[in-house]
């Protein structure tokens, strides 16, 4: 009977188990402000229409910063991020729409737009991992 018992707990690991990602974010031009940071893990949430996996306000110390999120399923998520500079809660842009703060997407992709959800797509190990962003 004890054996029973013991069989569902042996089996909770597998079942509570979770990843960190670790963030590091390059190319940051000030100490001032804070990174406006968004995890997402679909498309829906990528472009607004779903609520984003984790929101991080942060606090710029160093031209390198690193955003840690715990407690993550493994599997598909894209990142973006923001040097919001002047604290105004958004990212700047001049009279042509062009971005006057830093910002960038997980994978680093060469557009001159707003990455889609697929071209900043990483695959999340149940171990964890590690991703670069540079901001530009």
């Amino acid at each position: 009977m004890k054996s029973l018992i013991l069989v569902p707990f042996a089996l909770m690991p597998a079942f509570t188990q979770a990843a960190s990602l670790d963030v590091r974010i390059e190319g940051l031009r000030s100490t001032e402000g804070h990174l406006l940071f968004a995890l997402t893990d679909s498309a829906a949430a990528w472009d607004g229409d779903a609520e984003a996996r984790a929101r991080v306000r942060q606090p710029v110390k160093a031209s390198t910063e690193v955003v840690r999120v715990d407690d993550l399923p493994p599997g598909s998520y894209a990142v973006q991020v923001v040097h919001d500079a002047n604290d105004n809660g958004r990212m700047d842009t001049n009279v042509i729409g062009m971005p006057t703060e830093n910002y960038g997407f997980s994978q680093n992709p060469n557009v001159m737009r707003k990455a889609r959800f697929e071209e900043a797509r990483f695959e999340l190990a149940a171990d964890g991992g590690t991703i670069v962003i540079e901001l530009r």
